[in-house]
């Protein structure tokens, strides 16, 4: 592992900070290193509020995408909202169609079959909406890239309202409205939503011409929370926002079939982090194993004992998810161990009876593995599809550009991205993605990173830091759990390896003797030597809780050690 130390922000700064909020230097350091430099950024930081929401008409095309459906509810339209089979999408047909189907009994959703249509919006969908007499489609979480299939429609007498986060291509689809921030021409303020947020702020749009405020659409709020864990963008922002009071829905009131999710775990609180390892693989089981269909279903369901039911069809398909996961990864590493690649700059494999659904999951065991762009293809018709994805600080949508010659389609992410090729193209694309990355990644990269928020002294760690922490929840991308360094530390003696196979380690360590913290470190059993008879070494870890008993105790979660 490469450790980062983070540079420390100018004295004066953390100095003014301290003043303004009355905190110690730890925490003004973390704030500044968020960009949060007075009194005000760290109000709305630590106290987000709706007020915090910008105003959806801000957002280019927002007025006509809202005129285009008032008129459609008006006359009694028939509306078919669309949206793709991973969380973010199912999310955001579940988000659109509750809302609508309040003011209407003419909607209907569709989600494309990952296998049949592929990825974003697709002729089949069109011809279906033809084919039931829909007039309007409104796009989520896809596309801003469909210019061909949005004047397909348009032949076909169906207007398009998209609502996309991806970036766009050169030209826009000639639609009524194309709701996507990051289009160049579009001056929101903000950029990062995820495709459920583009669709919560049409809504938010549309109830505001009821006279509704923003607050009374909290009850759509676990569902952009849920999107937005998922889709991994930065919770930042307005996203920050929207995911502190997503989180307190899912945790108070969430919908039945969220909830139905939650109990099956019985999990009692849950964090974003939650969210992201226990609803949405539960959620993206649905549309890799059978049909994103049955997601939508689940989180439109106003039944609980219903909802319970589609949520234990759901659970079945998860782990058929994480078998066929399990399986394909061993058979990916055998495959780069036996066509000797262990020490190319990119991973790339295929196997034609690779279960499509989750090739996405495996692409991220190999990255894992390897630390470096991976992509897994498999057959899909008569073509190869395949799941890209990234290590820290590399685009890999820009390396797949490079190499369009040889590609059918692609889109997606800086770190995650699909793709489809010809068969008789997939050698030369091979090559052509590894000539590219190896020339323009720096080679760093390829050792995975730990970015490390601040050193600090052991008796620096205690229960009023601890508190902070929580509220600096909620965490993920521009907002990371703070990770931490000291040096100088002991094992008291009673250090060991637990759990399977021995993989983890379990020590209680010191600094000066006075202060004693039980730490735990995930996958790091290997590294048992490193502390025994009580060498010295440092830590890089994150403050958390042990909860056990009834009784909670501070713990120190470690990333990593070094002698």
């Amino acid at each position: 592992m490469r450790w980062t130390l983070k540079p420390k922000p100018e004295a004066a700064k953390v100095a003014a900070l301290k003043e303004a909020l009355q905190v110690d230097d730890v925490v003004a350091t973390l704030l500044l290193q968020r960009g949060i430099e007075t009194y005000e950024d760290a109000k709305t930081f630590f106290r987000p509020s709706f007020s915090d929401l910008h105003n959806p008409f801000l957002m280019k095309d927002m007025d006509l995408a809202v005129s285009r459906i008032e008129v459609a509810l008006l006359q009694g339209e028939n509306i078919l909202v669309y949206g793709d089979y991973d969380v973010d999408g199912t999310s955001s047909v579940a988000l659109m169609s509750s809302y609508l189907k309040t003011r209407s009994e003419n909607i209907a959703t569709y989600i494309p079959d990952r296998y049949d249509e592929g990825y974003g919006v697709s002729f089949k969908g069109i011809d279906f909406a033809h084919d039931n007499d829909f007039t309007l489609i409104i796009a989520l979480d896809c596309g801003v890239k469909a210019i061909d299939k949005v004047a397909y429609a348009k032949e076909k007498g169906i207007d398009f309202i998209i609502c996309d986060h991806h970036r766009p291509g050169n030209k826009l689809p000639v639609a009524i409205a194309v709701l996507d921030p990051k289009r160049e021409d579009c001056e929101y303020p903000y950029k990062e939503l995820c495709g459920c947020g583009v669709g919560f702020k049409l809504i938010q749009a549309l109830a505001s011409n009821e006279g509704k405020e923003v607050e009374d659409l909290a009850e759509y709020l676990d569902l952009v929370a849920t999107a937005i864990g998922a889709d991994i963008v930065p919770i930042t922002g307005e996203n920050r926002a929207l995911a502190y009071f997503g989180i307190q829905v899912i945790n108070s009131n969430p919908r039945p079939g969220i909830k139905a999710i939650i109990n099956q775990v019985k999990k009692e609180e849950l964090t974003i982090t939650d969210v992201v390892f226990i609803v949405a693989p539960r959620i993206n089981a649905a549309g890799r194993m059978k049909h994103g269909n049955y997601a939508v279903t689940l989180l439109t369901e106003m039944d609980y004992k219903l909802a319970e039911e589609y949520a234990a069809e759901i659970e079945e398909f998860n782990t058929d998810r994480r078998e066929a996961d399990r399986e394909i990864t061993v058979e990916a590493l055998q495959q780069i161990e036996d066509n000797n690649e262990q020490d190319r700059f990119t991973t790339v494999v295929y196997q034609d009876t690779w279960h499509k659904g989750v090739i996405g999951i495996v692409a991220s065991r190999l990255t894992e593995t390897y630390y470096r762009p991976t992509l897994v293809f498999t057959k899909s018709g008569d073509k190869l599809a395949a799941s890209a994805r990234s290590v820290s600080g590399f685009d890999v949508y820009n390396a797949l550009d490079a190499c369009s010659e040889h590609i059918e389609q692609f889109g997606g992410h800086k770190y995650a991205a699909g793709l489809t090729l010809k068969e008789e193209n997939y050698d030369a694309f091979k090559q052509a993605f590894e000539d590219e990355v190896s020339k323009t990644i720096n080679k760093s990269l390829l050792t995975p990173e730990i970015k490390i928020d601040l050193k600090i002294n052991l008796h620096q760690v205690d229960n009023k830091l601890m508190r902070i922490m929580h509220q600096f929840a909620p965490f993920g991308p521009g907002n990371m759990t703070p990770i931490f360094m000291t040096d100088n530390l002991k094992d008291t003696g009673y250090g060991k390896c637990v759990g399977e196979d021995d993989k983890h380690l379990r020590i209680t360590v010191t600094q000066s003797g006075k202060e004693k913290i039980v730490c735990i470190g995930f996958g790091l059993g290997d590294k048992l030597s490193l502390i025994k008879n009580r060498k010295l070494f440092k830590a890089v870890y994150s403050v958390d809780e042990n909860h056990w008993n009834g009784k909670v105790s501070l713990q120190l979660k470690l990333r990593d050690i070094k002698s």
